[in-house]
């Protein structure tokens, strides 16, 4: 059998109203891709068509089932049981560009023929709100060159709330098992650790400016919705201190000061998604573990600590605590919401 160029992981959780979609839209990679859909202890019938797409495409699709774990224990599943060169998460949800996707396995084809292969491959992703037909493309053209390789040295600094997020990458396989990259089970949000902790280990990255992946919004439940905020504060919390606790960002700046610099923006505007995750439905006990989150932070970090609190975004911290201070920070991520189509 050829070697796999991308291992697709569908983590899948009573997906069985559109899960075809997402595994249609990658078939078309044919024995170059391998496509791992995860049944995450569904109690639908996700479990019985994983089987089915296994059954008949048994050289492309393998079905995995597992006890619930989350969509972070799904992603885990996938990067254990992967043999391809790269690694790409697709929610169940979700789907990718298929002609897109073949113009990207030649790149690959190329790279490697050429033994020239990157750490990370970066793709744009569109945002689809379904309900109005609207949508909005994440491209990356302002912050890194076009169809070249480079290093975090040619990266040029984001802004405001724009990051690189899990739909627009592809790292190699063997990078995210070097980081030892191990997504918290039954956590909302971990998307951004992903994002997030394999970034030291890259060295080489290249950018295509395609759109890729399409980025379904239209559930009234999605995790992204100010009305799930209170229901999932402490799972926030979580993964925002763990992404705080991952590094030393002062030890990176001496050696790597371009994705120290971008780390700490990320870091930033997680921040300011936690804090608005705490004034959505504001409680005594969420404030107080927004406390609890500052005190880690410090405890581990007081220069990051210091960079998050007060030099970054310090009105946003001032006036938290205040009705005016609630309606502001809502009122700006309703806004960002608006730009990019999520509603």
């Amino acid at each position: 059998m050829a070697e796999k160029l991308i291992s697709f992981a569908i983590p899948s959780y009573n997906s069985e109203a559109y899960m075809r979609k997402c595994i249609e839209s990658i078939l078309p990679g044919g024995e170059d891709v391998e496509i791992i859909i995860v049944n995450d202890g569904s109690k639908d019938g996700t479990g019985a068509i994983a089987d089915e797409y296994a059954e008949k495409y048994p050289t492309i699709c393998r079905a995995v089932h597992q006890e619930n774990g989350g969509h972070g224990e799904g992603v885990n599943q996938g990067i254990r049981r992967a043999q391809g060169l790269y690694y790409k998460v697709v929610d169940s949800d979700d789907w990718v560009d298929s002609d897109v996707l073949l113009k990207v396995i030649d790149v690959i084809k190329k790279h490697k023929q050429a033994g020239t292969l990157p750490d990370l491959y970066i793709t744009n992703f569109i945002y689809d709100r379904v309900y109005d037909n609207s949508s909005f493309t994440r491209r990356y053209v302002k912050n890194m060159p076009t169809d070249t390789f480079f290093g975090w040295d040619k990266v040029k600094p984001f802004h405001t709330s724009s990051v690189l997020l899990m739909h627009s990458l592809m790292y190699k396989t063997s990078i995210l098992r070097d980081s030892g990259l191990e997504l918290p089970k039954h956590t909302f949000y971990v998307d951004n650790i992903f994002a997030y902790v394999p970034l030291p280990y890259v060295k080489t990255m290249y950018y295509m400016d395609v759109d890729l992946y399409h980025y379904f919004i239209g559930r009234a439940d999605q995790s992204v919705n100010v009305s799930s905020f209170a229901k999932r504060t402490d799972q926030q919390n979580r993964v925002m201190l763990i992404m705080a606790q991952a590094y030393d960002l002062r030890e990176m700046k001496k050696t790597n000061k371009q994705l120290a610099k971008y780390m700490l923006h990320t870091l930033a505007c997680l921040m300011i998604i936690t804090i608005t995750f705490t004034v959505a439905v504001p409680s005594k006990e969420k404030y107080a573990a927004l406390k609890e989150l500052w005190k880690k932070t410090k405890e581990k970090d007081k220069k990051l600590y210091s960079k998050l609190k007060y030099r970054s975004y310090p009105a946003i911290y001032t006036f938290l605590p205040r009705p005016i201070g609630r309606a502001v920070i809502l009122a700006g991520y309703k806004s960002m919401r608006k730009k990019v189509k999520l509603g």
